[in-house]
């Protein structure tokens, strides 16, 4: 019988290491083979890729060096600029108001508001700031940024723009307030562009001077009320900021704040008056006070205003309705005619009569001006005319008494029942024949009060009031 083999026992640790450095050769190779055909491929193709050298310039995003803090720093200086040039105006004025027993009584009302220092002249600091700000003044304070208090007079006001200056006695401010104010500087409203950076400061609700951020929102904004477009911006116009600066982030005034739009639906929407609109108007009232009694000036016309309805019902632009014109005066030999609608006094719009008497009042005698008026041609249709007109002295014309004349600040009912006449006969001129006499009151539409068409429930008709009541 054949003897079996023994079998010899293999280890299972022996086929591990066997196998770990198989796999470990197989990679080796492998890894040589890959490494070889890629050289081959590149000296036979001649694929790179290349790296950019230290040496090489790449497109990068430049980050500002500026942190947060400096720019805060930078504004905060701005503000601490201006804020000498922004004063704080307190309005203290009489206010009538009828009580339940028809009496009438009076009481102190006190409103607040902001001016700018522009200029001085040898005895007056002068500061321009909204007409609303000092209507009606019985006194007017102004307060510098020393918190020092002075005394201030109206010296001329704009009411169709909303502007007015201010003056304060150089002898009535303390010489330590005189080295802490300045006078502002003023920059380039047409310059500055939708987005930019704007800062309002002014005396907001009455507590003294503060600052509101924001952009300027538009420009040549349309607003109710104002014969010029405004700047908008949406940095806060509180109660209290009108009269107050609109500036640039270079620290110049671009704008006059006057207007928040007021309305539950409406947020950030404030307005201010552009600086170069307001240059032109700013020099004209600076020296309004320089005008004495002997050289007042004198144009010669009666008129009325014509609003957007009057506008509507009558067919008559917008603007100043010429219903009589003085004879012999500057209006008449400079060519202007009744029927005529006054536009513009110097090239800037006016559309009602107290805003051409502001015009005037603040004119010499013998000045010339340039006035620019719509006259009716013969095809009913408007045509813009533009004249020059040589003012005379009021003093030589004491004796032309006037309704409704920007030339006259006072009239009776004699004198305007004697001008409803002429009224009517110019309302003829301009196509109305419906006013054959403005005494009788009926105006072609059956009143028959004698008050020129006024009707027992208020209503005026149109043309009785421009052609034919005791306004």
């Amino acid at each position: 019988m054949r003897k079996e083999k023994e079998r010899k026992p293999i280890h299972i640790g022996v086929k591990w290491a066997t196998c770990i450095c198989m796999a470990l050769v197989f990679g080796l190779l492998a890894s040589a083979a890959f490494q070889a055909s890629n050289l081959v491929i590149n000296k036979v193709v001649g694929n790179k890729t290349t790296v950019a050298s230290s040496g090489q310039k790449v497109n990068s995003t430049k980050v500002s060096t500026n942190t947060s803090s400096d720019v805060d720093s930078d504004l905060a200086d701005m503000v601490e600029n201006v804020m000498p040039s922004v004063v704080s105006i307190t309005n203290l004025s009489v206010q009538q108001v009828q009580d339940f027993f028809g009496g009438v009584r009076e009481y102190e009302s006190q409103s607040s508001g902001s001016g700018i220092i522009i200029g001085q002249n040898d005895s007056e600091l002068l500061i321009v700031t909204n007409n609303h700000v000092v209507e009606g003044s019985s006194t007017l304070t102004v307060t510098f940024v020393d918190e020092e208090s002075v005394e201030a007079q109206v010296k001329g006001t704009n009411s169709n723009i909303d502007l007015a200056v201010v003056a304060v006695q150089l002898d009535q401010i303390k010489d330590s307030t005189m080295k802490e104010i300045k006078t502002a500087t003023l920059g380039d409203s047409d310059a500055i562009r939708v987005g930019e950076p704007a800062i309002a400061i002014g005396n907001a609700l009455g507590y003294g001077q503060s600052v509101t951020n924001g952009i300027i929102s538009a420009k040549d904004r349309t607003v109710d009320g104002f014969e010029t477009t405004l700047i908008q911006t949406n940095a806060a116009i509180n109660p209290g900021n009108s009269g107050g600066v609109l500036i640039n982030m270079d620290g110049q005034v671009v704008g006059i704040n006057n207007a928040k739009l007021e309305d539950t639906s409406v947020e950030g929407m404030g307005y201010a008056i552009p600086i170069t609109t307001a240059k032109t108007i700013l020099t004209d009232l600076m020296n309004a006070g320089s005008v004495s009694t002997k050289d007042a000036a004198f144009l010669g016309v009666v008129g009325r205003d014509i609003n957007e309805s009057y506008s509507s019902a009558l067919g008559i632009p917008s603007g100043i309705y010429v219903s009589q014109v003085v004879s012999g005066s500057p209006a008449e030999k400079a060519g202007i005619s009744a029927g005529d609608v006054i536009v513009k006094f110097e090239g800037n719009n006016v559309s009602t009569m107290s805003g051409l008497k502001e015009k005037l009042a603040i004119k010499k005698a013998n000045t010339k001006v340039k006035i620019t008026f719509k006259r009716a041609n013969q095809s009913g249709t408007y045509e813009e005319k533009t004249v020059t007109v040589t003012l005379g002295k009021k003093s030589d014309f004491k004796n032309v008494t006037t309704d409704n004349s920007s030339d006259s600040s006072e009239s009776d009912d004699s004198s305007n029942n004697g001008n409803s006449n002429g009224n009517s006969n110019n309302g003829n001129n301009n196509g109305n024949s419906g006013n054959s006499n403005g005494n009788s009151g009926n105006g072609g539409y059956g009143y028959d009060n004698g008050n020129g068409g006024n009707s027992s429930d208020g209503y005026m008709n149109p043309y009785d009031y421009f052609f034919g009541n005791n306004y």
